[in-house]
């Protein structure tokens, strides 16, 4: 080992200790607690959505109390929607996006593992409610007026709104830190046009994040002035209105859809190639589309509420805009397709996946589509129709992708490959599962079997396909748990993976797997797309300027052309965000019993807690 290599190991590593685990701030371990931790989440959402389709399995069945039912119901899709489908994304974005454009680190590396404890336990309060039986019964939507205090007098609407105020604290942290890491760190040049596609699709749903997050605050901080302190923002009766929270949750919702998948497409994007052994057709084309789905999809979120009465002008630029947002996926469907259709396709597990979700995504795409249209929409609103169509849109445009970058990347994060075999068993349990759950969803529909109803009566048509959702859920539910145990065994098991097993072409496939603490021993440099396919020479530096091994430094660099301006000096580890995490966890239970008082106190803490980060420390050095 050289005199570099130790230098950069002391500086970097985290000590093996309770408290260096705890005080770390290293991008990999924030990311792969992302990932574990979503996965965890999905599992408790996956076990309520069974639970219902054992209610729903046949007619008149009694396994579950109404109003068991509605908080099931609601905390399944809160859970799916909010604290699995974001957050896995992020975890992936977190470990690789610094791996990607040849930083050490998160530019703000302190604030990632802010985001990430404050997503855990952001998650963990809304829990706390269900299980003290406080759970939330509105939907993952809390309509006013039902969301209000007369119509919903227990807590559960205020662990809702608290947990998602906290929440959103943490998703907007990471969005600021994904934007400035990916404008300010990437290895010099790394041009905007030779970015890998990933990183346009994570910045543009930051963006989206940064722009539309702040609605959704608004209304969980209006719903809860209005349950406790007497504001009036949706009752009607007294100058309020309720379509004021639609527009409110569906001006943050519908930019929230391509906020959890657009970074699962970017993901495919830069799998596919790899696995047929070309650049992707149309690069410029695949990030303009990416880029143009995040602008148009700000403006298209009254789609949701064509069935609300509003002025006939108003809806039919929403239902045009609905139309034109599906042109810039369907440019990314035919990139897709034509690199296979031209590439060598070598059939991995990955690969399986990633067309499976081509072939879900556009199903996924085409029953949305057509609810742009305002009579198709009147007819099928709040049916079964729209249940398949988000679980298209939610499992099978962003599940599957993850599937298959979790195959694709767990060589790079574990140095160890997962069972090929057990990895196709699962995918196609998983695809025949999912399809024989969901497809049969849009029939039930057609045929008139309403959204949120907790059970129904024997002879209106829906008994078969009701029955043949369920067994398929519990098919697709087996098939998911074959992965995690091949991650479990593979972690032990598994085959070592090299550096680069895929043979791929982006700069996280440069260095050993799992990588170094330090990631790169020098700041490599870039001349093309696919820098481990081109004959330049990344890591040459004869004057060793790119070394940077006396202190925990990485390169920055100008936003557009990626010419080097400083260095970058990155943070100590600290327990500063894992405490101030837990101070606002802290705040928000306080304001949960409207304890002022004791969330003064605990606020005044927090701002010292702040302070305490902030101040100035001694910079360790090898």
């Amino acid at each position: 080992m050289s005199a570099a290599i130790e230098r950069l190991e002391h500086l970097w590593e985290t000590p093996p200790t309770l408290l260096g685990r705890l005080s770390t701030v290293d991008h990999k371990t924030v990311g792969i607690r992302y990932i574990v931790t979503a996965f965890a989440f999905l599992m408790v959402g996956g076990v309520e959505a069974l639970v219902m389709r054992v209610q729903l399995g046949g007619p008149d069945m009694h396994v579950l109390s109404p109003e068991a039912y509605n908080q099931l119901f609601t905390m399944h899709g809160v859970t799916m929607i909010f604290w699995y489908a974001a957050p896995i994304l992020s975890g992936f974005g977190n470990y690789l996006v610094p791996l990607m454009i040849g930083a050490r680190d998160m530019a703000l590396p302190r604030a990632n593992a802010f985001s990430y404890w404050t997503f855990l336990l952001s998650g963990l309060l809304l829990y706390a409610g269900m299980a003290i039986g406080q759970a939330p019964h509105d939907g993952w939507f809390a309509y006013a007026p039902y969301s209000d205090r007369p119509y919903s007098p227990a807590l559960g609407l205020d662990f809702y709104a608290l947990s998602l105020i906290f929440l959103t604290i943490s998703t907007t942290v990471g969005a600021v830190n994904f934007l400035v890491t990916i404008f300010s760190l990437r290895a010099p040049g790394m041009l905007i046009s030779r970015m890998p596609l990933f990183l346009y699709s994570t910045g543009t749903i930051s963006m989206l994040i940064v722009l539309a997050l702040p609605a959704l605050t608004a209304g969980c901080v209006f719903l809860e002035l209005q349950r406790n302190w007497g504001f009036h923002f949706f009752d009607a009766a007294n100058g309020g209105t309720p379509l004021l929270w639609q527009h409110l949750f569906w001006f943050f919702g519908h930019p929230w859809v391509y906020v959890i998948f657009l970074p699962a497409t970017g993901m495919v994007s830069m799998i596919l190639p790899v696995m047929a052994r070309r650049p992707i057709c149309g690069y410029v084309y695949v990030a303009l589309s990416t880029v143009l789905t995040g602008v148009i999809g700000m403006g298209v979120w009254v789609h949701h509420m064509f069935a609300t009465g509003m002025n006939q002008m108003a809806m039919s630029f929403f239902a045009a805009a609905s139309m034109t947002i599906s042109v810039f996926s369907t440019v990314q469907v035919f990139a897709w397709i034509g690199t296979l259709w031209h590439g060598r396709m070598v059939v991995t597990t990955a690969t399986r996946f990633v067309i499976g979700f081509i072939a879900l995504f556009i199903i996924g795409g085409l029953n949305g589509v057509i609810t742009g249209f305002i009579p198709f929409d009147w007819q099928l609103t709040d049916t079964y129709f729209v249940v398949a169509h988000i679980h298209y849109v939610l499992i099978g445009a962003n599940l599957f992708p993850v599937m298959a970058a979790l195959y694709y990347w767990f060589p790079k994060m574990s140095g160890r490959l997962m069972n090929e075999r057990a990895g196709a068993w699962s995918f196609w349990v998983m695809f025949i599962g999912f399809n024989v759950s969901f497809l049969p969803m849009h029939l039930a529909g057609i045929a008139g079997m309403p959204r949120r109803i907790y059970t129904y009566d024997a002879g209106l048509g829906w008994d078969a396909i009701n029955a043949t959702v369920s067994v398929g859920a519990f098919v697709f539910a087996v098939g998911l748990l074959v992965s995690l145990v091949n991650v479990w065994i593979s972690l032990r098991q598994g085959k070592p993976a090299g550096a680069n097993p895929w043979q791929s072409d982006s700069l996280e496939w440069s260095m050993p797997s799992p990588p170094p603490v330090y990631a790169f021993e020098r700041i490599p440099t870039v001349a093309t797309r696919h820098p481990l396919w081109d004959d330049h020479d990344e890591y040459a530096d004869p004057r060793d300027e790119r070394r940077l091994d006396h202190g925990r430094y990485t390169l920055a660099t100008s936003a557009a052309d990626a010419v080097p301006v400083a260095v970058a000096k990155m943070p100590e580890d600290t327990l500063m965000p894992l405490l101030l995490a837990l101070l606002m966890t802290a705040l928000f239970s306080t304001l949960l019993m409207k304890a002022l008082v004791w969330a003064l106190v605990v606020a005044v803490v927090g701002a010292l807690a702040m302070a305490a980060w902030l101040w100035p420390e001694k910079e360790k050095t090898a």
